[in-house]
C-alpha cells in the first residue's frame, strides 16, 4: 500500500490506492478504516484527495461549482489539461450550462415511460441470450451479462448487429489499468482510438442514410450555442455522446448482474425469496447496487476550497468520491456489510447523484430486473465457483470479468 500525506502533520495513517491489488479485489476493510481514520485522505503518490463518509461523498456530489466534472473523470483524465478535455465535448466531462443542454437531447429516450416501452425489445435480447446458456452451466459474464447490455443499447443507438460485441471489447480493454498505473494501456489508448474513428464513421454514415434510431436522431438535432444561434451537433460532438452511451450502458448492468450472482450463491436464504417473490427483484436490484456498486468512485476537480468532515481540501486537485464507501458507511445504514434485500430504500447512489445522476438509469433496472428474473426462472438452485471467479482490474469500475455458475452436484 502506498503512503499518504498526513494533513495534520504526523502519523501513520491508512491509505487508498485505486490501482492497487487491495483496491481490485476486495477494499471493503480499507474503505472502513478511511471511513474511521481519515475519512478525507489525501494521497501523495498520484496527488489526489479522497472522500469516504456518506455525506460528504452526497455533498460533493451535489455541489458541482466546487467539485467540477470539466477536468475530467478519472485520475488519467484530470491529470490532462483543461483545455483538451473541452475539445473531447463528452456530456460526462461538462458543467452546467453546457452539460444540461446536451443532456436534454436525450433525456427524453430515458424517462420511465420511454423506457417501460423498450421492455419487450429488453425482454427479447436478455431471454434469448439465456436460452443460448448451457444449461448444465456457463460463465454469468462471458456468456450473459457481458453480451446483452451493449446489444440493447447498440440497437437503440442504431449500431450495426455485427459491430456491437466490439464495443464491449473496446470497452474493457480501455477501462483496464496495470497495477500502479494511472493511465491506460498501450491496448487501451489503441481501443480508444480504433472506437472513435469508428463512431465517427457511424455518424457519418447516419447523416448520410438516417434511420429510426438515437444516432440519427441526435444527427438531426438542433442546439443553442452560447451566442443564441442554432446549429446541429458535431460528429464529433455525438461521437462522444455514442462512445460515452455505449459505454455507460455496457458497463453497469455486466457489473451489477454478475455481482448479483455472486452475492445470491453466497447466501441462497436471499436468492430463495427472490425465486419464490417476483416482487422482491427490484429490492434486490437496489441492494446490490448498493452493496457492490459498479462505480466504486467518480473523479472531480476542486475549483475552491472546502471543508467536509473538518478537513480542509484546498482548491486545484483531483477529489474522488467513494461511492463503494459511501454505500457502506455505518453512519447512514444500519447493518451496512450485512447483503439484505428486505433493506428500506435509501439514495441510489450507486447510479450517482446530483446533475450527473446516471441517464439511464431506469434502463439500467430494467435490464437488471428482467436478468436476475430470468435467472431465478432457469435456475431456482445453483452455485458459484469462488476460486475460478476473476475480478476486473479497470479505472472507476469494479466487479468481475468471469462467474462460472453450475447446478448443484
Amino acid at each position: 500500500m502506498t503512503g499518504a500525506m498526513d494533513p495534520s502533520g504526523g502519523g501513520d495513517h491508512p491509505s487508498f490506492d485505486p490501482f492497487s491489488e487491495e483496491f481490485f479485489n476486495d477494499p471493503y476493510a480499507l474503505y472502513r478504516r478511511m471511513r474511521d481514520v481519515e475519512p478525507v485522505s489525501f494521497n501523495a503518490e498520484y496527488g489526489f484527495w479522497a472522500l469516504f463518509r456518506y455525506g460528504d461523498v452526497c455533498a460533493a456530489h451535489r455541489d458541482w461549482q466546487t467539485f467540477s466534472s470539466s477536468h475530467g473523470v478519472d485520475l488519467s483524465t484530470l491529470r490532462t489539461p483543461p483545455e483538451i478535455i473541452r475539445r473531447l465535448g463528452s456530456m460526462i466531462m461538462l458543467d452546467p450550462p453546457d452539460h444540461d443542454l446536451l443532456r436534454s437531447l436525450v433525456n427524453r429516450v430515458f424517462t420511465p415511460k420511454a423506457v417501460s416501452e423498450l421492455e419487450p425489445m429488453v425482454r427479447q435480447v436478455i431471454d434469448a441470450q439465456l436460452d443460448a446458456c448451457d444449461q448444465s452451466g456457463f460463465d454469468v459474464v462471458g456468456d450473459f451479462s457481458g453480451p446483452f447490455p451493449v446489444e440493447v443499447i447498440s440497437q437503440m443507438l442504431g449500431v450495426p448487429k455485427e459491430d456491437r460485441q466490439r464495443i464491449r471489447h473496446w470497452i474493457d480493454t480501455i477501462l483496464r489499468r496495470e497495477e500502479g498505473s494511472i493511465d491506460p494501456t498501450p491496448e487501451g489508448v489503441a481501443a480508444a482510438l480504433e472506437s472513435a474513428a469508428y463512431f465517427l464513421d457511424l455518424v457519418a454514415d447516419k447523416r448520410a442514410h438516417p434511420g429510426d434510431d438515437m444516432i440519427s436522431r441526435l444527427v438531426a438535432a438542433r442546439i443553442e450555442r452560447d451566442d443564441h444561434t442554432t446549429a446541429r451537433l458535431s460528429d464529433d460532438e455525438i461521437a462522444g455522446f455514442v462512445a460515452l452511451l455505449g459505454g455507460a450502458g455496457a458497463e453497469t448492468v455486466t457489473k451489477l448482474v454478475a455481482n448479483a450472482a455472486v452475492l445470491f450463491a453466497g447466501d441462497q436464504s436471499q436468492w430463495a425469496k427472490v425465486v419464490s417473490d417476483r416482487a422482491a427483484i427490484p429490492r434486490a436490484v437496489e441492494e446490490v447496487l448498493r452493496y457492490w456498486p459498479p462505480s466504486q468512485y467518480q473523479g472531480r476537480f476542486s475549483l475552491r476550497e472546502s471543508t467536509l468532515s473538518g478537513v480542509t481540501v484546498p482548491a486545484g486537485h483531483p477529489v474522488l468520491l467513494v461511492t463503494g464507501s459511501a454505500t457502506r458507511d455505518e453512519r447512514f445504514f444500519d447493518q451496512p456489510d450485512r447483503f439484505d434485500i428486505d433493506r428500506p430504500p435509501s439514495l441510489a447512489l450507486g447510479f450517482g447523484y446530483g446533475v450527473h445522476s446516471c441517464l439511464g438509469a431506469a434502463l439500467a433496472r430494467m435490464e437488471s430486473r428482467i436478468a436476475i428474473a430470468g435467472l431465478a426462472s432457469r435456475w431456482p438452485r445453483f452455485e458459484v465457483d469462488l476460486d475460478r471467479c476473476r475480478r476486473v482490474q479497470m479505472a472507476n469500475v469494479a466487479g468481475y470479468a468471469s462467474v462460472p455458475l453450475s447446478r448443484p452436484s
